[in-house]
């Protein structure tokens, strides 16, 4: 009897190893198939497809308003990229914007994540409050930002009145004023999303800690350099990533300020997705658009590793 048992069971035990064939888990799984089909689909045609004919555009010069004078050209727009001082002048801009907006926002939200951490009645309506400028409109708070700091708003002729400046100041056309004025701007949109962030951050925080200093004789800024900053690493470090990222592709701010997509006489207020934009519908050379588009995304994943490669794993997750 035992020698006819173990070839059952020797059969049974390989046919549940074999993995089921296509059909039996397509019939089993094919319920999330169909759900998941759609969302493929879009993917596909519109995330997919202009990738990879973007990446093809860049070997040729191309004009949607000249379809037929398509022409070969290798890696000529690759080297015209990385040699493009407007791509670079838009870069530097970008770099020069986000050093101020992610201090600002970062320092702003803070400082309020802080003090609603002592909120003890009242904290949702004012967590809401301050997170309103988030889900307005980028163009509305860009127009009503560029009223309050224009040569006839309110804060310049307060600024005159108290003798700060001796004349309006035309930030639009100077040099190097409007990416300030635009971190500033940015900065009263964005700081409700480091608020919220890192006071959920702050919660999380066991206070013992805090308990166990202040035994120790700790003062308010020993526990908040030697406690409350270093376990904020990790939401200080997603803030910086994703306000990069977004800073590298900030375009809806600078052309709702009135600027040409040149950004202005001197480049003054140029960004890479602008010029993007610019040698794709002004000058109509779809190839090269294409070319910097990638040059951008390369930029992108550059600094994103960087960032994950340069601060300390622990921080990270």
């Amino acid at each position: 009897m035992a020698n006819v048992t173990v070839p059952i069971q020797r059969r049974a035990s390989d046919a549940m190893s074999q993995p089921p064939n296509l059909w039996k888990r397509v019939r089993r799984t094919g319920w999330g198939y169909l759900f998941v089909s759609p969302w493929v689909l879009l993917y596909l045609v519109f995330g997919l497809y202009p990738l990879v004919l973007s990446f093809y555009l860049t070997f040729f010069t191309y004009s949607f308003t000249r379809p037929q004078d398509l022409a070969f050209v290798g890696v000529g727009n690759w080297i015209r990229g990385v040699l493009d001082p407007l791509f670079w002048r838009g870069l530097l801009n970008i770099v020069y914007n986000q050093s101020i907006f992610i201090l600002l926002k970062n320092g702003l939200g803070l400082a309020i994540a802080l003090l609603l951490r002592q909120v003890v009645r009242g904290g949702r309506l004012f967590r809401t409050i301050y997170f309103m400028p988030v889900v307005t409109s980028p163009v509305v708070l860009v127009l009503v930002g560029a009223y309050l700091v224009n040569p006839e708003g309110p804060i310049q002729n307060l600024l005159l009145r108290m003798g700060l400046i001796n004349a309006p100041v035309f930030w639009k056309f100077t040099e190097w004023l409007p990416m300030p004025v635009i971190a500033l701007i940015n900065t009263w949109k964005w700081f409700g999303v480091s608020t919220i962030i890192l006071l959920a951050g702050l919660y999380a925080i066991d206070q013992q800690l805090y308990e166990a200093a202040s035994i120790d004789g700790a003062t308010a800024w020993s526990n908040f350099r030697y406690i409350t900053l270093p376990l904020l690493r990790p939401q200080l470090f997603f803030l910086l990533v994703v306000d990069l990222i977004n800073g590298l592709q900030m375009f809806t701010e600078v052309y709702a300020l009135g600027y040409d997509v040149y950004g202005g006489p001197n480049h003054q207020a140029l960004t890479p997705v602008m010029y993007v934009y610019a040698q794709a519908f002004d000058r109509s050379n779809m190839g090269y658009a294409s070319t910097i588009g990638l040059l951008l995304a390369m930029v992108i994943a550059l600094v994103t590793v960087l960032q994950f490669k340069l601060v300390p794993s622990d921080t990270t997750g």
